[in-house]
């Protein structure tokens, strides 16, 4: 088709399509009565339109973000889809008795509109989580709202037909495939329409399993995943069966897939499928406190090719999940939260033992985190060279969030009942033989000292004293 005849055409449809029925109308009463039910049909509209969103916002509040953001284009859809709907309706009904040409026009911007926010509800379900916009999105957006206004210029122009008859006559070939810009248009347009699909129905599939209370929190992570991957194999499938190209040629890219991954992609394989393991067998969870090769953290995230571990100074770290399965791994945090811890303590012999032992027991009363069942238990540990040594013996609920603080409680309880009730904890007895005194030098016959016992504080003050004689005698 030559450039100029294509032209001429598109000039005379705009022309005869765009103002030929509209200047056929005007002025006639057909166009009141046109005027009249487009009225009515979008007042209708609207009123079905804001049910619909009440409908919708008293559903989605307590659904995910996801949902709740993509809602705003829903919403938005709502008035021009059912204007469109009635429109319709009303342009078959009326049509057997007037024209229609205003109704005609107004189902354009209506029906294109509507879809705009149709695909824009589909893509922020697809490119967004918890509310959080993806670079893609904007893309996406930016190219459906195009493609959409020019099908609705054209549409109203009146020369879709032609435009599509000139696509399909511009031929051109890719390798061995003959192709035509129309053909090429509308695979890539299937191609977009099924992975679009296909990743909403894997974020569906995945909302729908988050909200599962009967399954592993493990498992749901593993199959929302082998769900979305199926999902977009199926798509991609799907679109090239479309476009028209021969799937059994992926058998030989499927060959030479394997081959890399044997040799090239080892490590990612090995990750991805240590990834699955872990999920699967449920050696790790989410939340739980793991010690692996020195760093020491908490798992936030188990991806499939690498799991985060925030560490104790707010640092998140990847940690290849090949790693984890290979290495030693300790799980502080494991299915038991709770932890035993003892607090140890000294009493002179002249103090009330079993006064001491109650005095225990009280100071564990009361202390956050510290079980009741089993009780805090006492226990007389054995018999020192300075004093009797006691213990007490208690359980710590959500021991992996530390036992420090716990302890630290405790022990202070013990010193402020033992200072309260008269409860000694004895300074350390040694005994000092004072070897070469000067009345033992003089007295030749005699040297062998006599024996002194100190307290902890009769050592510091000879200790003082001595350091006192030495400055002296420099």
């Amino acid at each position: 088709m030559r450039a100029g005849h294509f032209s001429d055409i598109m000039q005379n449809r705009i022309f005869a399509h765009l103002f030929g029925d509209l200047t056929r109308d005007f002025g006639q009463p057909a166009m009141l009565w046109q005027v009249a039910v487009l009225v009515g049909t979008l007042a209708l509209a609207w009123l079905f339109a804001r049910l619909a969103r009440r409908a919708l916002d008293l559903r989605r509040q307590t659904r995910y973000q996801t949902l709740r953001f993509g809602a705003e284009s829903l919403n938005r859809a709502f008035f021009p889809l059912i204007g469109a709907a009635l429109v319709w309706l009303a342009r078959a009904i009326a049509g057997r008795f007037i024209h229609t040409s205003l109704l005609d026009l107004a189902l354009v911007p209506l029906f294109g509109i509507g879809l705009i926010y149709i695909v824009f509800f589909f893509a922020r379900r697809v490119f967004s989580q918890d509310g959080e916009t993806h670079p893609w999105l904007f893309l996406v957006e930016k190219i459906v709202s195009l493609l959409v206004w020019v099908g609705m210029v054209l549409t109203v122009m009146g020369i879709q037909d032609d435009v599509i008859a000139w696509m399909a006559s511009v031929h051109f070939r890719v390798a061995n495939a003959h192709m035509t810009l129309l053909s090429l248009c509308t695979g890539l347009l299937w191609v977009c329409v099924t992975m679009i699909v296909a990743m909403w129905l894997g974020s569906a599939f995945e909302d729908r399993l988050m909200r599962a209370t009967t399954l592993d929190a493990n498992l749901k992570v593993v199959v929302a995943r082998v769900g979305r991957a199926a999902f977009v194999l199926a798509a991609v499938l799907v679109s090239l069966s479309l476009v028209g190209i021969d799937i059994t040629v992926l058998g030989v890219f499927g060959g030479a897939l394997g081959v890399g991954l044997g040799f090239g992609l080892q490590k990612i394989a090995s990750n991805y499928v240590s990834g699955f393991i872990i999920l699967i067998d449920r050696s790790l969870r989410i939340g739980d406190t793991i010690n692996v090769s020195g760093l020491q953290g908490m798992v936030t995230q188990i991806r499939t090719r690498y799991t985060v571990v925030r560490g104790l100074d707010g640092i998140e770290t990847l940690i290849p999940n090949e790693k984890l399965i290979t290495d030693v791994v300790q799980n502080q945090s494991s299915y038991l939260t709770r932890g035993y811890a003892k607090a140890a303590v000294q009493i002179a012999y002249t103090a009330d033992v079993e006064q001491a032992m109650a005095l225990l027991a009280q100071a564990a009363e009361n202390v956050p985190r510290v079980l009741t069942d089993p009780a805090p238990t006492p226990y007389l540990v054995g018999f020192g060279a300075d004093g009797i040594n006691l213990e007490l013996g208690f359980w710590i609920a959500d021991a992996a969030t530390g036992t420090s603080a716990v302890r630290s409680a405790v022990n202070r309880n013990i010193w402020q009942l033992f200072s309260t009730h008269g409860i000694s904890i004895p300074f350390a007895q040694r005994e000092v033989r004072i070897i070469g005194a000067a009345g033992t030098v003089a007295n030749l016959g005699n040297p062998i000292a006599q024996p002194v016992t100190m307290t902890g504080a009769a050592a510091n003050q000879a200790g003082n004293e001595a350091d006192n004689k030495a400055n002296n005698a420099l």
